[in-house]
């Protein structure tokens, strides 16, 4: 019985988010919580103003119609979105996903909000390789500012735009937040964001951080933030019991991770087939996932280091997931350098990001790398296997968050 992701229950009679939150700890699929419940009141609210909002119409590429909807960037009376912040566990990804599958509208997103950030630095660069002649006839402009023309693209079929887990860490980024996210507001996109940080801490410390406060007082003033702060850690209380390293590679080992993953998100063992895959897109490359599931994906180590991946890629799957499977993890001795160093990298990528690390090896830690090029690197990546392990990082956000602090 967990509580900081949804499961599958029978749909209530009631289609909102808030019925079906109190179908679900009705049918004892969740425990009952009143921070919870308040959040999800909130977003019934929301939930009735989107039902009375009227559907985005397919605009057209007309250039009098990209003049008048892009670039004059009309203001509308569209429902106040919500930002909600609270300590890791604590189910706002949950609730924000109850209001994304009720939300009465098909024009809706829900996405990582890395995902989605690096999805706009892909439109940006090809806004900018086009030629003016291009861009005239695509936009009825040739400023180079891209910013406009890729709000427009986001926008222009949306009604509903749910990010998970906002964490700003990369200046590109927060050089362009407010400014994107004022288009996306200005064009009627309705947010639901969700983040282990309230506005105000968001980028604490970043460089010329001084560029992103018009992106915070954005957040501040154009939606409702609101504090998830429960007593209860939901995913700490999931991983309570379950050993995060296991060796040697054995069929008891195999289906104690198995029983592990469905436990971490939430799913039955009956359903082991219809767990979904997922691609992610690393600088133009593709990244196959091959179970993917509420922020839990599983990798075998031979995916993950016997391709050439590299440092972008691991950094992607680091902050797209807070807890990686990698199985199949073997003794590597100087034959296996290249494969030594790719798990070097990937392990600094997911310990830097918090991400919470299940591991299924031949061997363990000290003895997965004994001799080879490199072995005083490897020493790094034992310690940290060995401090993944305990509840001080257990207990950290996903995102980098010092298990020290």
């Amino acid at each position: 019985m967990y509580s900081a992701t949804a499961p599958r229950a029978s749909a209530p009679e009631d289609p909102g988010p808030l019925a079906a939150y109190r179908a679900l700890v009705a049918a004892g699929d969740l425990h009952p919580d009143p921070a919870q419940e308040q959040v999800a009141r909130r977003l019934e609210r929301l939930y009735r103003a989107i039902d009375s909002y009227p559907a985005p119409r397919r605009r057209t590429l007309d250039q009098k119609i990209w003049r008048r909807l892009t670039f004059l960037a009309r203001k509308t009376s569209a429902p106040r979105g919500l930002y909600l912040w609270g300590g890791v566990g604590r189910g706002k990804s949950m609730l924000m996903d109850l209001m994304f599958e009720t939300a009465p509208t098909p024009h809706k997103r829900r996405v990582h909000f890395h995902e989605f950030m690096a999805e706009v630095h892909d439109r940006m660069t090809r806004w900018r390789r086009l030629s003016p002649k291009e861009r005239a006839q695509l936009a009825g402009t040739t400023e180079d500012d891209p910013i406009p023309p890729v709000a427009h693209q986001i926008a222009q079929d949306l009604c509903l735009l749910c990010f998970d887990e906002m964490q700003v860490n990369d200046v590109a980024d927060a050089m362009i937040l407010g400014r994107l996210f004022e288009e996306l507001l200005d064009r009627g996109v309705v947010m639901v964001i969700t983040s282990n940080r309230p506005p105000d801490d968001l980028y604490q410390d970043g460089l010329n951080r001084q560029l992103f406060l018009p992106a915070i007082d954005l957040l501040n003033e154009r939606l409702d933030v609101e504090t998830l702060n429960g007593p209860t850690d939901y995913r700490l209380n999931r991983l309570s019991g379950l050993n995060t390293y296991l060796h040697p590679l054995t069929d008891a080992n195999t289906d104690t991770m198995r029983h592990a993953f469905f436990r971490m998100t939430d799913r039955s063992i009956d359903d082991a087939d219809q767990v979904p895959t997922e691609t992610l897109t690393v600088q133009g490359r593709e990244v196959f996932v091959p179970k993917s599931a509420r922020g839990v994906a599983v990798f075998s180590f031979k995916r993950l280091c016997a391709n050439p991946l590299g440092a972008a890629d691991y950094l992607a799957i680091a902050r797209r997931f807070h807890t990686v499977f990698i199985v199949g993890i073997p003794i590597m001795g100087p034959e296996k350098r290249n494969e030594a160093k790719r798990f070097v990298t990937l392990i600094d990528a997911l310990y830097d990001q918090g991400v919470k690390l299940f591991a299924l090896a031949e061997a363990p830690p000290q003895d997965l790398y004994p001799q080879g090029d490199g072995t005083f690197e490897f020493e790094r990546t034992v310690s940290r296997l060995m401090a993944m392990q305990s509840q001080a990082y257990l207990r950290c956000g996903h995102g980098g968050v010092d298990p020290d602090d």
